[in-house]
């Protein structure tokens, strides 16, 4: 058993993480110069199976942690692939719906020569198909869970429903996504445990500059309603701020050069599910999701294989990552 250090709530340490979100095919291009635009740019082409969901999903596995995925899936080849992986990751996809006659989700993503993201345009149409009463179908595998983590790309009343009928007991992670999905978070944020956005992000959920502070900008949004926030600064580090008041930053030193930034967001909040299944504080919290994304930033595909407990501590070390705490006035 372990205690959430925010709700104190007890919550069994075997118990399985479980994503609720987009699982889709990944269709990368690298450009071997600088973009650019309205041009044709050589590079390398590459795909992989990716999405939100299931890039976390797929970090937490690797992590050791127990790993379920309910997504949606078309009845194409796309379909298989994405199964198999989930199984190759430690991932069981088996709760996942099936929409027959419709595509699966793709994400296309153009880097430049840096591996830095420069666009990327998102089909996941399919998603949408997975329904309130759908979950209801799955409501013992969702009530078993020691943790779920969702994306916004699905509908807004799943995001709704899960939130309502299992917020109060079970912990529940949120990724924005894109300044154009965190949308579907402008109302209340009540049963959600953690929020994890970008600075930009950060700024579209709040409708305020950050020039006026991270922890009046997060602040916001506990006062709507959830436990935590936890933002991601890239090179600048990250920052998180929670409803006890007890804020955590946390700065190192940028690397040299970057293989591939498209997964360590992803990389990050599956250190977060991680801590959050084993307890660790706050410090310790936002120094081992630090790492873990770092671990994904120097590998070339976007889940790096090579992702372990010992590693991403390795990183923390390896980057001089430290962590630097202010208890502010309590939240709520």
């Amino acid at each position: 058993m372990r205690t959430d250090s925010m709700t104190g709530d007890r919550i069994p340490s075997e118990r399985y993480v479980l994503g609720i979100g987009a699982a889709n095919i990944d269709m990368m291009g690298r450009s071997g110069l600088p973009l650019v635009m309205e041009d044709s740019n050589p590079g390398i082409i590459g795909t992989s199976v990716g999405g939100v969901t299931h890039n976390v999903c797929a970090n937490a596995a690797r992590l050791g942690l127990e790993v379920k995925l309910i997504t949606a899936l078309g009845s194409d080849i796309h379909a298989g692939e994405i199964r198999r992986d989930c199984l190759e990751m430690g991932i069981d996809p088996s709760h996942s719906m099936v929409v027959p006659d419709h595509g699966s989700s793709v994400y296309l993503s153009l880097h430049n020569d840096m591996g830095e993201m420069a666009l990327a345009v998102s089909d996941m149409r399919v998603l949408q198909h997975l329904s309130v009463d759908f979950l209801k179908k799955k409501q013992e595998i969702i009530a078993g869970a020691g943790a779920i983590m969702m994306d916004t790309g699905l509908p807004e009343d799943v995001l709704l429903y899960v939130t309502q009928t299992y917020g109060e007991r079970i912990p529940i992670f949120v990724d924005p996504v894109s300044c154009t999905y965190a949308r579907k978070l402008s109302g209340s944020l009540a049963g959600y445990h953690t929020i994890k956005p970008n600075r930009f992000e950060l700024e579209e959920l709040t409708g305020m500059s950050l020039s006026g502070g991270l922890e009046s900008a997060c602040g916001h949004l506990i006062d709507r309603g959830t436990a935590r926030v936890v933002v991601s600064l890239g090179r600048d580090g990250s920052f998180s701020l929670d409803r006890t008041g007890t804020a955590v930053r946390v700065r190192g030193e940028p690397l040299d050069s970057i293989a591939n930034a498209t997964g360590a967001g992803d990389a990050f909040m599956g250190g977060l599910l991680y801590a959050s299944v084993h307890g660790l504080p706050p410090e310790e919290t936002l120094l081992f999701a630090s790492g873990v994304a770092r671990l994904a930033l120097l590998h070339s595909h976007t889940i790096n294989p090579n992702v372990t407990v010992q590693a991403a501590w390795d990183e923390v070390e390896k980057g001089r990552l430290r962590a630097e705490t202010l208890c502010l006035q309590q939240q709520g």
